[in-house]
C-alpha cells in the first residue's frame, strides 16, 4: 500500500457551517434514496463527489446462469442501477458540485470497454481528467481473465484547472493497494481515497457519496476532518 506524504490542502478554509436542512445528515451513515439526498443538497455546495454506480450491465455480461447462486451472491443481491438512473445521479452530481471541483468515478474494465462519456454528453462544462487503475493485489473473478483492478475516472466541473484545485503531485496513476479488510462486496481503498481528498479538499468542505456501499469515504472524512454526507439504499444504521 502507497502512503504519501500530505501538503496543505487547496483554498483552505474555515470549517464550514452546515444549513439546517441537512445538519442532521452529516458524518453518519443515512439508510436513504441517493438521488433523494442529492435533491436536498444547494446547487454548487459540494466540493468532491465519490460516485459507485451498482451497474446492472456488468452482471449482464458475466452471467453464465450461476450468477447469484455459486458465485458473485452479494453483488447479485445488491439493487442495480440502469444507465437512466446513473445518468440521473449525475445530472444532480452537476448540479451540487461547485465549479472546479470533481466526481470521482468508480467503474470496472467493462465500463472502459463500452465507454462512460455518454454518460456526460449533456454537459458541456463536465469533462473527464484523468484516470487512477487501483491495483487490489488480489485476484478476483473471471472466465477468462481473472479480475485484478478497479478503475477510477476523474471528472471535473468546468472551469478545468489543476493547480489550485489539485495540491498533491505524486499520486501514481496506477495504485496498488490491499484491502486490510473487506467490509462491503465493492470495498474501495481507504489510503487511495484519502490521499485524493486531501489532494482536492480543505478541512471542512463537503464530501458526498450518494451510493455509499461500506462507508469507506465517512472513515476517511473522519480521519482528516472533512464532513461526510451520503448514503445507501440497503446499508445504513439510521434511517431520515
Amino acid at each position: 500500500m502507497q502512503n504519501l506524504d500530505t501538503k496543505k490542502s487547496p483554498q483552505t478554509t474555515k470549517c464550514k457551517r452546515a444549513k439546517s436542512p441537512i445538519a442532521h445528515l452529516l458524518n453518519r451513515k443515512n439508510k436513504l434514496d441517493g438521488l433523494k439526498l442529492l435533491q436536498k443538497l444547494d446547487e454548487k455546495s459540494i466540493r468532491v463527489v465519490f460516485f459507485d454506480p451498482q451497474y446492472r450491465g456488468v452482471l449482464d455480461k458475466l452471467s453464465y446462469g450461476n450468477e447469484g447462486k455459486s458465485r458473485g451472491v452479494e453483488r447479485s443481491a445488491l439493487p442495480q442501477m440502469s444507465e437512466e438512473l446513473i445518468e440521473n445521479f449525475i445530472l444532480e452530481i452537476h448540479r451540487v458540485l461547485m465549479p472546479n471541483g470533481y466526481l470521482f468515478l468508480w467503474v470496472d474494465k467493462f465500463h472502459l470497454v463500452e465507454g462512460v462519456k455518454k454518460w456526460f454528453e449533456r454537459f458541456k462544462d463536465f469533462g473527464i481528467v484523468d484516470m487512477i487503475t487501483w491495483d487490489k493485489k488480489r485476484i478476483g473473478m473471471g472466465y477468462r481473465t481473472r479480475r485484478r483492478s478497479e478503475h477510477l475516472i476523474i471528472v471535473q466541473k468546468y472551469p478545468k484547472q489543476a493547480k489550485k484545485t489539485w495540491v498533491l503531485h505524486n499520486i501514481p496513476d496506477v495504485w496498488e493497494e490491499k484491502l486490510a479488510s473487506k467490509s462491503h462486496t465493492h470495498s474501495k481503498p481507504l489510503e487511495l481515497q484519502k490521499q485524493l481528498l486531501l489532494a482536492t479538499t480543505s478541512e471542512g468542505d463537503l464530501v458526498l457519496d450518494p451510493a455509499s456501499g461500506g462507508y469507506s469515504v465517512l472513515k476517511v472524512c473522519k480521519e482528516i476532518n472533512r464532513n461526510f454526507i451520503g448514503c445507501d439504499l440497503v446499508f445504513g444504521e439510521d434511517d431520515e
